[in-house]
């Protein structure tokens, strides 16, 4: 209608120009149409004397008072709050809305006081402490430097797990602090847990909405910032596989690398990317999507008094119940609301004990699987009861075990089959229990890359690495080594692994032993804490050589540890800090400041589960 009332002006376009112009109008965005005429505006300056001149990528029109608009940031480990993120600056250009998003480790905090609307995405790591990339931020935010934020309106969004003491710890941080800070709340906090992907969806429709009607009524947002884009450079390419819409990858190997003796069955798996597109980097990680047992499934449906064929409704289509519990929802880890739900609708005297102590309840609940829940009381439930109990399923991410550089089209990793006995019935972890297993060569499996920008080589190839890797944290050690064999990466490698025995559990022995040989690592200690009476892990061996430990720090290596977060990857933290203490001459606090300053510097990096 607007290009009409155009064309009955005098107007230097012909009537075909301006119907060529309606037509490509009719496929572009409110803010794309906006950009289009900044673009053409500035075109119209680089004529002069008839000649096009070379000049900058164009600009719109500019005022001194900062634009009203959105910025999102997001604190994350494994992606999933960058996954948020990204999808809300999809969701605000739909809709018009000038939206910027960064990762928490590039945004500076001081610039919050030029903002007039932010969104965080945050996730939790460890115990309560915030995501590596975000720890500048979150310390800034409580320091004296923190400047006051009266003008500012935000809402936080927290992805975590209830499984956990210190669940969405971080985003309620973020929320304090900005509260603290004068920052209006124009959204109530939402923490999420692992399924999240339903209450974020509505989280953000309602998050946008509010922007845009309090855009609409600042007079700043009809200002326009400097839009800055180079003529012809096209955006990044990105993979057409992701979480959502997984490659479906065949096995090539599930190879058992542990010994016969090992009480331990841990598996190489191998798998085909061959015409994927897919690429990764080490330190990265590989979400796999599995289907649950099919025996598992008919035990579960045993108990509660269900039929298999009964049909529910998942996301919009109709399903056999036990389609929908094989492929849609959780059913090998319970967790405490599972627990407390399961109490009420069971009537179990046990279980409700236990609802009444917040950690037994929180103990209970990590060792015990969702069928061993179901038998402390049978109770008949309807399919709505059941999937009412469950979680959604979400994807395993696996450390990846090789480089690109040395295997092509393939990704490898090194996967612990999670196996014990119940009351003489055989538990199995949900994702390893497919892949070691169920799975067979050649069969399909569902996977995608999730990259990992916080745990990752050095990018000079002279700088020397201490990697701290037992049991299967050694999956993306072998891929670090790897890649600076390929690259002739002339750092110096030094490498900590540990394990039960020697004999049976030296995972990879054989290509170490060849790394050592040529050169490629320099130093291999090892902690086998079964083959003598004391036990040794490796944090004794890390403080065996603290002197050495130390003169790598001081010569610039990068120290990282991959593993088991809830002991190792403490007791290893603690080795470090006595090792800062004694071999630096520091206090405790010191040491403490000195580790926090090289994970801020990505000098110490963890990959831990």
């Amino acid at each position: 209608m607007l290009l009409k009332e155009l064309s009955a002006l005098a107007s230097p376009l012909n009537d075909q120009q301006i119907g060529q112009l309606q037509q490509a109008a009719a496929e572009l965005s409110p803010q794309q149409l906006a950009w289009i005429s900044g673009y053409f505006w500035g075109l119209s300056q680089t004529q002069v004397a008839g000649q096009a001149q070379p000049s900058p990528a164009p600009a719109l029109a500019t005022s001194n008072q900062p634009a009203g608009k959105l910025t999102i940031i997001y604190a994350s480990q494994t992606g999933n709050a960058k996954g948020v993120a990204e999808q809300l600056k999809d969701e605000a250009d739909a809709k018009g809305i000038k939206a910027e998003v960064f990762a928490a480790g590039d945004y500076k905090g001081k610039n919050l006081a030029k903002e007039t609307h932010v969104i965080i995405v945050a996730s939790t790591h460890g115990e309560g402490e915030a995501p590596d990339d975000a720890i500048e931020l979150h310390e800034f935010l409580q320091s004296k430097k923190a400047p006051q934020l009266p003008n500012l309106q935000y809402a936080v969004i927290g992805l975590g797990d209830s499984s956990y003491e210190y669940f969405c710890q971080t985003a309620k941080d973020f929320d304090a602090f900005l509260g603290k800070l004068g920052a209006t709340s124009f959204l109530p906090r939402l923490d999420c847990d692992v399924d999240y992907e339903s209450e974020a969806v509505q989280w953000r429709a309602q998050a946008l909405g509010k922007v845009e009607e309090t855009l609409k009524s600042d007079p700043a947002s009809g200002e326009a910032d400097i839009v800055q884009l180079p003529v012809g450079q096209a955006a990044p390419a990105v993979s057409v596989y992701s979480k959502k819409n997984p490659y479906p990858a065949a096995l090539l190997a599930s190879q058992k690398i542990t010994g016969r003796q090992s009480g331990k069955d841990v598996r190489h798996v191998e798998i085909d990317l061959e015409g994927s597109g897919l690429t990764y980097q080490p330190g990265d990680a590989l979400g796999v999507w599995y289907d649950n047992a099919p025996d598992l499934v008919e035990a579960i449906l045993h108990k509660v008094g269900l039929a298999a064929d009964e049909q529910v409704e998942v996301d919009g289509e109709l399903l056999p119940l036990a389609d929908a519990l094989i492929r849609h929802y959780e059913i090998t880890l319970a967790n405490p609301q599972l627990v407390t739900k399961y109490a009420e609708l069971s009537g179990s005297k046990k279980l409700a004990k236990l609802v009444e102590d917040r950690d037994k309840l929180r103990e209970y609940a990590a060792n015990t699987q969702i069928i061993d829940v179901l038998s402390e009381k049978k109770a008949a439930l309807s399919a709505e009861q059941l999937l009412g109990l469950l979680r959604r399923l979400t994807p395993r991410l696996y450390s990846i075990a090789s480089s690109q550089e040395e295997v092509g089209d393939e990704v490898h990793l090194t996967v612990g089959l999670v196996e014990y006995q119940k009351g003489g019935e055989t538990r199995q972890g949900g994702a390893s229990g497919y892949l070691a297993q169920r799975l067979e060569e050649g069969d399909s499996v569902r996977v995608f890359v999730e990259p990992n920008n916080h745990f990752k080589l050095p990018v000079d190839d002279t700088t020397p690495v201490i990697m701290v890797g037992p049991g299967t944290g050694i999956a993306p050690f072998r891929a670090f080594v790897q890649e600076r064999d390929n690259r002739d990466a002339k750092g110096k490698n030094w490498l900590f692994f540990g394990d039960r025995t020697f004999t049976e559990d030296f995972l990879y022995q054989v290509e170490w032993q060849k790394y050592l040989k040529s050169g490629v690592v320099d130093r291999i200690d090892v902690a086998f804490s079964r083959d003598q009476a004391e036990k040794v892990y490796v944090q004794h061996r890390l403080l065996e050589h603290a002197a050495e430990v130390w003169q790598w720090l001081q010569d610039g290596a990068h120290f990282y540890v991959c593993g088991d977060a809830t002991r190792m990857a403490k007791d290893v933290h603690d080795a470090l800090i006595t090792i800062v203490e004694q071999q630096g001459s520091k206090s405790r606090e010191q040491a403490e400041q000195y580790l926090s300053e090289l994970r801020k510097s990505k000098r110490y990096q963890k990959d831990v589960y």
